[in-house]
Parts: C-alpha cells; sequence; structure tokens
C-alpha cells in the first residue's frame, strides 16, 4: 500500500505532498464536540480507548487525510510518572508545580500499566485506519514536559523553569534524563502497538539561548532517535522544536530526526537550505489563515507549496487548528494543496 507520508520521511519530494494537521481531531468538529461531550473529564476521555479512537479517526472520515495522529495529551506522560493532573475549561492543564526534592519520586515503573490505555487506542485505530493512512504516535519532548511540570501548567515566559535551568543545572539535567527515559518508553509501547511514525512535540524549545538549546533540546532528542531506532530501525521521527527557527539547522543534522515540524515563523525556503536535502519539512500554515479562509488561505496555501517544490514536504499548519475553524475551510485546504480546486477552474 502507497503510504506517501512515509515516503516524504524517507526522503523523497512527492507531488501534490501529503497532508495532516496539528490537532484535526477537536473542537472544530461538532462530532468532536458530540463524544466529548459523555466523557466528565478531558482525561477520562484520552485514556477511554474506544473514544480516543473515535475521536482519532473522525477527521480521517471527514477529509481524507493522508495520516492520522493519535489523539491523547503530551501531559498523560506526566500523570503516568505519578503527578497529578486535571484539565479545567476555559483554563488548560493545571497540576503542582513540580519542586526539586520531588523529581526522585517520579515513578518510571508505573508507567507501562498507566498508559496500556493508550496502546489499546493505537491498536482499534489501526483496525480501522484505512490502509493508505499513516498513523503516528507522539510524546511531549523533555524540556517542554519539563516546564509544564514546574510551571504547574501553561506560562506566558516559564520563567521558574529558565532559573531553575540556570540555578541548578544538574537537578535540572536529573530531571530532562528522566523524562527522556519516560518519552522513549512511551513512544516504544506506541510502536509496538500499531504507530507507523512518531513525533516529538517540543512546544516551549525556542524559549532557550543556543547553549540551553543544544543541552535541553538537541540532546534528549538525539537519544531518543538513538534508543527507538536500536529498536525499531526504520521507524521515521518527525521533531517540532517550535519558536526555534534559528537552531532549526543544527537540531535536523544532530538529531537524526528524519522530518522537522515548522512553526508559522519560519520561512520554509531558508529552512530547506538549513536542514540538507533529504530531511523532510512539515508545515507551516499559519491557522489564522485556515480560520480566515477565501483568499488569503489560497496565497498563504501556495506560497508553502511553491516554497518548497522539490523538496520532501509534509503540507501541515504551524500550530493547531483553531476552535473556530470552520470544517468547510478545512476541506478548502485540501483541494487547494491536492490540486483539485485548480483543476475545476481551470
Amino acid at each position: 500500500m502507497d503510504k506517501k507520508l512515509l515516503r516524504v520521511l524517507a526522503g523523497e519530494s512527492v507531488s501534490p505532498p501529503p497532508v495532516w494537521l496539528m490537532r484535526q481531531a477537536g473542537r472544530y468538529l461538532p462530532e468532536y464536540r458530540q463524544l466529548r461531550s459523555r466523557h466528565a473529564s478531558f482525561l477520562d476521555f484520552c485514556l477511554s480507548p474506544r473514544a480516543a479512537a473515535e475521536a482519532t479517526l473522525q477527521p480521517i472520515r471527514r477529509f481524507g487525510f493522508d495520516a492520522a495522529i493519535l489523539f491523547s495529551d503530551i501531559l498523560l506522560l506526566l500523570w503516568a510518572l505519578g503527578r497529578d493532573l486535571d484539565f479545567v475549561e476555559g483554563e488548560g492543564p493545571k497540576l503542582a508545580p513540580l519542586q526539586a526534592e520531588e523529581i526522585s519520586r517520579l515513578d518510571l515503573s508505573a508507567l507501562p500499566s498507566r498508559l496500556a490505555p493508550v496502546g489499546e487506542t493505537i491498536r482499534l485505530i489501526r483496525e480501522a485506519l484505512p490502509g493508505a493512512v499513516t498513523l503516528i504516535g507522539f510524546a511531549g519532548a523533555p524540556f517542554t514536559l519539563a516546564a509544564y511540570a514546574i510551571e504547574g501548567g501553561g506560562s506566558a515566559d516559564h520563567l521558574r523553569t529558565r532559573l531553575w535551568a540556570h540555578h541548578d543545572p544538574q537537578g535540572f539535567s536529573r530531571l530532562i534524563e528522566i523524562l527522556t527515559e519516560a518519552v522513549i518508553q512511551s513512544l516504544t509501547l506506541q510502536v509496538q502497538a500499531g504507530a507507523e511514525a512518531v513525533m516529538l512535540f517540543d512546544s516551549w524549545a525556542g524559549l532557550l539561548p543556543p547553549r540551553g538549546f543544544a543541552r535541553y533540546v538537541i540532546t534528549p532528542a538525539r537519544r531518543i532517535v538513538s534508543a527507538l531506532r536500536a529498536r525499531f530501525p526504520h521507524l521515521p521521527l518527525i521533531g517540532f522544536p517550535r519558536l526555534a527557527s534559528a537552531q532549526l539547522g543544527p537540531y535536523a543534522q544532530e538529531t537524526g530526526l528524519d522530518g522537522v515540524g515548522l512553526d508559522t515563523a519560519a520561512d520554509p525556503a531558508l529552512v530547506r537550505h538549513a536542514v540538507g536535502a533529504k530531511t523532510a519539512l512539515q508545515g507551516n500554515l499559519d491557522p489564522a489563515a485556515l480560520l480566515a479562509g477565501g483568499a488569503a488561505l489560497a496565497a498563504e496555501t501556495e506560497n508553502i507549496l511553491t516554497a518548497l517544490s522539490g523538496h520532501p514536504h509534509i503540507f501541515n499548519l504551524g500550530h493547531g487548528v483553531l476552535p473556530a475553524t470552520p470544517p468547510e475551510h478545512v476541506a478548502a485546504l485540501l483541494a487547494l494543496v491536492r490540486g483539485t480546486s485548480r483543476q475545476a477552474a481551470s
């Protein structure tokens, strides 16, 4: 079966490029909102295999994307390590801020049992997924997980995390080491259950200066890639170090990742030369352009397709689908990427 996304991650330029969207399963879909309403909490939703599998499959049925990404949340890994986790409507995730003396209590031994529902979700998805569609598993990267754990949720500047890294680099490195091993275990579980590619989300990587980026982003990613390749030699891996455009060249070259995700601010025409000819680039439409639709969507889509023509490219957003996005705009985007709207007009 021809899986375009896997061909691109192997270094091939495919025209038109495969397309999927970050947060393609979510609140912009009425069928998702109906499914979500049946669960008292978001955590319960993520840990209910049949519901999570259905959420993963909904956008595939509606739009025919080239890839499905596991419906879950990066913070499940912190919960699996023994941290209390809650998702507050309108506020986002909430955790008790991690203290230095609590690092030793993060329980790696609990991961397999606590994440077992995720493996079952993946098995259910693979049973129902069309043959040409690639299933992507994922995890938060160690620095981003550390930032959420230390701050106790989202933050405008993650100052507490950055100060910890400066004041206690040894303790912070120990936390990164534990989280790196947790990511390796989580992604191993996902691949064993049926994920065909995996993605590493480093949402807050761009907050770090170059030396910190090398130590807390590149080094853990390289270790994760090495460990997974030792177990699954042909596994494709994508990294998404958000807001780190100036570091994308070293990130791609030093980690061994097959693909690099671009955020909205990255210039694809420049990045393609920085990462090398065989590293796939994924992205990077502004989610606001997708929300706007019409001529703005068409122009921005064409700009990205032109900038990455001839380069291994997976069309995606520079961040997740915004909840207010009309589903009709998503359908229009796929028609633009695949050329069907242009063919109809000619």
